[in-house]
């Protein structure tokens, strides 16, 4: 578990620095004018954020050195990109820069093939995003992407679809300090509702009181899918037999039910 690794590629997560914002304010100032030392000490006093980050992405399998490593290139980017005129806090700006980074690492490496044309798309649309992003400091709507690469709105929203790694059924969405809710139990099933598990066990019920053949006829009818020929055959009567006690069980299990 990443909770309990404390170095990861090397870094012992235990001792990571905070910065504070003046602090950072000069640290920026100092790395626009030139000092290579600035950035590094404010790559190193945000390392926080990637381990932040890429805890929401340990559950999928994949290895936290790989994702540590990926998220740092996207925290480098931020640092290089962000506009200290803006009124935004670092943090606010680095997050989604972190997980776009991660997300697209997962997309590359995703065993789901998408076509060509789709993922260049896809790309191009994250592209003007992250662009839009570091220019107006938030996130753009589809319909910003969409106008910017001069493209139909309903094909960015099919290409960023198809790219999306999946999501295991069995991932917390949601944790108050006791037991987890998962994806799973945000899932409705249509065919599993409560009435209709109450009818069948009151099926069951009721074909308990047929005698063996009707219920024999009723299972391979209707549990079966054979025709009343072929369980004429099967039970060696006629079909016409078949036909009179079938309507007399359905009748028999009307009444029951």
């Amino acid at each position: 578990m990443l909770m309990n690794k404390v170095e990861i590629c090397g870094v012992n997560t235990s001792k990571l620095p905070v910065l504070k914002n003046d602090v950072m304010r000069k640290l920026f100032k100092d790395m626009q004018n030139g000092d290579l030392s600035a950035r590094e000490k404010i790559i190193s006093g945000n390392l926080r954020l990637v381990l932040s980050v890429i805890q929401r992405f340990t559950n999928r399998g994949e290895n936290v050195d790989d994702l540590f490593q990926v998220g740092c290139i996207g925290l480098m980017k931020a640092t290089d990109n962000f506009d200290l005129s803006q009124n935004v806090k670092f943090s606010t700006y680095a997050v989604p820069m972190i997980i776009g980074e991660i997300r697209r690492y997962l997309r590359d490496n995703n065993p789901i093939r998408v076509s060509r044309s789709l993922r260049d798309v896809a790309y191009k649309a994250l592209q003007v995003r992250d662009k839009l992003v570091n220019k107006n400091s938030r996130e753009p709507s589809v319909t910003e992407i969409a106008k910017e690469l001069n493209i139909p709105r309903e094909e960015i929203v099919f290409a960023l679809d198809a790219i999306q790694e999946p999501i295991s059924l069995f991932e917390p969405i949601y944790h108050d300090g006791g037991d987890p809710i998962f994806v799973m139990d945000q899932i409705g099933d249509e065919k599993n509702h409560d009435v209709q598990w109450l009818e069948g066990i009151a099926v069951r019920e009721a074909l308990r009181k047929l005698s063996e053949r009707e219920k024999k006829i009723i299972t391979l009818r209707f549990f079966e899918g054979k025709t009343q020929m072929e369980v004429a055959e099967e039970i060696g009567i006629s079909q016409a037999q078949v036909s009179r006690l079938e309507k007399g069980a359905l009748m028999h299990l009307k009444k029951q039910m």
